[in-house]
């Protein structure tokens, strides 16, 4: 009689799901503590002294004082930079990191930490704890991040929350080409275009967030 292989059966199909629950739990775990927290997104490939990882640094400083804790994606670039302001200021500097065939190095300006294999369940924390996004230029994690967003507000299956498109050079074109694809095309109305906001000030985005919760 030939001999039974052994098997593994932690890599079996259903114990994908004893995996995902897992980080669902120690990410509720962990985000439930810090408080009232930002989301910040952006490039990892944005460099110290550039125009916008400065401009982060400043914005992560402000909500530190205003008594937020920062939430990135625990990378470099525009990550590396909200994380390092928000540290700095003496505030929670959190950084949600995953694991991906690229290897994401984090930056070493966390506080509290927590990894990802499912990116799904990375975003469901973004979402779940954050008061409001603040969309840096990015690439398309970017992007898919800020339109997720926002599809998720205009669908309703969220309540609503500010998000913040910081630059408007930057995003000027697909902010015009959303006007004459989409709007013009009767793919969405105008308010959905209110769903978020766009500026180039710190102190105009920690008014933003501040202004729709005293609503």
């Amino acid at each position: 009689m030939a001999d039974l292989k052994a098997v593994d059966f932690t890599q079996e199909e259903p114990w994908r799901i004893f995996r995902i629950m897992s980080e669902f739990v120690e990410g509720i775990e962990e985000l439930s503590k810090i408080g009232p927290a930002v989301t910040i997104f952006g490039s990892a490939r944005t460099k110290p002294g550039e125009k916008y990882y400065k401009l982060t640094e400043a914005i992560a400083t402000k909500l530190v004082k205003a008594k937020y804790a920062v939430i990135t994606g625990a990378g470099s670039g525009i990550m590396e930079a909200a994380n390092k302001a928000a540290k700095k200021a003496g505030g929670k500097s959190v950084g949600l990191n995953i694991d991906v065939p690229v290897v994401q190095k984090p930056n070493p300006y966390i506080t509290h930490f927590i990894d990802f294999r499912y990116f799904f369940c990375r975003k469901v924390m973004f979402v779940k704890y954050a008061k409001a996004f603040i969309v840096m230029p990015g690439g398309f994690g970017t992007m898919d991040e800020f339109f997720e967003s926002i599809t998720l507000i205009q669908t309703e299956r969220i309540s609503p929350f500010p998000v913040i498109l910081v630059g408007k050079d930057y995003w000027k074109g697909l902010l015009d080409w959303m006007d004459d694809k989409m709007l013009k095309g009767n793919r969405i109305s105008r308010k959905d275009l209110n769903i978020f906001k766009v500026t180039d000030s710190p102190a105009e985005v920690i008014k933003i967030i501040k202004d729709f919760y005293k609503k």
